[in-house]
């Protein structure tokens, strides 16, 4: 009965599916407790707000009561959020994950890093996670694809920018320090002008007098219009040749795609469709959970009943 119990738990306190309501419910009270704790921390700012700082410090305290409630939950759950460890390593294993050092950091803030309260704003990744229709090839998923796949070329990019950086820096400062003492008065102030001038910005707080000066700030500027956007180009590549890689393979696979439903005998049920293709050489490409379709993601499970669209990985 406990386990059960337990169980359902678990199922409450995940991302619900379509089907099961109470799940889907829970999701929206923890946007609207999430909602409700960030807008109590903005509107704490206002002095005009004073004679109502009791009630959003009370609804601060339910808000936090609530998040710490959940965080044990899903410490007593993370046995069936890594069925394949023990109790104590799926325990451990989900206290060092994304998500809870995410839930953890949302926490501690309020009790030990009271000047840390940017921290809380991490809860606004749980909407973003909540919301996610696609569990791999969703806006977020695609986008760090990309920069991952290509984060040589945007390293390049970036280590060019931070040397015309430091080299317009310190060329303003050998030309206006002599002219402006107080307003380029080290390398800093230098670099503080060049990366307005390189991104574009300009404030317009320091800006050069002499000749020479303006010649480098006039070459600054231009220069900064093109390296600055030479990462953009990248990006905009990476992102077209994800979404043709994407449309080759939709298209050029389905005569070996066979479709798998999960078993409670199934030796994949607890993988992620990674440890799958390294073991077994087979792919997944979407699977369907209740009725919702989706393409596993690095966080996907494998779970009893899922019907899966495979293909074995020929290498």
């Amino acid at each position: 009965m406990i386990n059960k119990t337990k169980r359902r738990i678990f199922d409450i306190i995940q991302i619900g599916q379509e089907t099961d309501l109470v799940s889907r419910l829970f999701d929206y009270l923890i946007i609207l407790v999430i909602i409700a704790n960030i807008a109590c921390m903005f509107l704490e700012t206002f002095d005009e707000l004073a004679p109502w700082y009791d009630l959003m410090r009370g609804i601060e305290y339910v808000t936090l009561l609530f998040f710490i409630f959940e965080y044990v939950l899903r410490i007593w759950t993370a046995e069936y959020l890594y069925p394949t460890r023990t109790k104590k390593m799926a325990i451990l294993k989900f206290l060092v994950s994304f998500d809870g050092i995410v839930d953890l950091l949302t926490i501690l803030p309020f009790f030990f890093l009271s000047g840390f309260v940017v921290f809380r704003m991490l809860r606004v990744v749980r909407i973003l996670h909540l919301f996610r229709i696609n569990a791999n090839y969703d806006s977020f998923n695609v986008i760090w694809t990309v920069l991952y796949e290509k984060r040589n070329q945007i390293a390049s990019s970036v280590f060019i920018v931070m040397v015309l950086l430091c080299a317009s820096s310190l060329g303003m400062y050998s030309a206006e320090h002599e002219a402006q003492p107080d307003v380029f008065k080290n390398v800093f102030s230098g670099i503080w002008w060049a990366t307005s001038t390189l991104l574009t910005v300009g404030y317009g707080d320091i800006y050069p007098v002499t000749v020479i000066g303006k010649c480098m700030g006039i070459l600054t500027a231009f220069l900064g219009v093109g390296v600055v956007a030479i990462p953009t180009g990248i990006i905009s590549a990476g992102f077209v040749e994800q979404y043709t890689k994407a449309a080759n393979a939709n298209g050029g696979l389905e005569v070996n795609i066979q479709t798998v439903v999960v078993d409670i005998d199934s030796r994949w049920i607890g993988l992620t469709a990674d440890e799958i293709r390294r073991k077994d050489d087979v792919v997944v490409v979407l699977v369907k959970r209740n009725t919702v379709v989706m393409q596993p993601g690095s966080d996907y499970l494998v779970e009893v009943g899922d019907a899966m669209a495979v293909y074995r990985d020929v290498k």
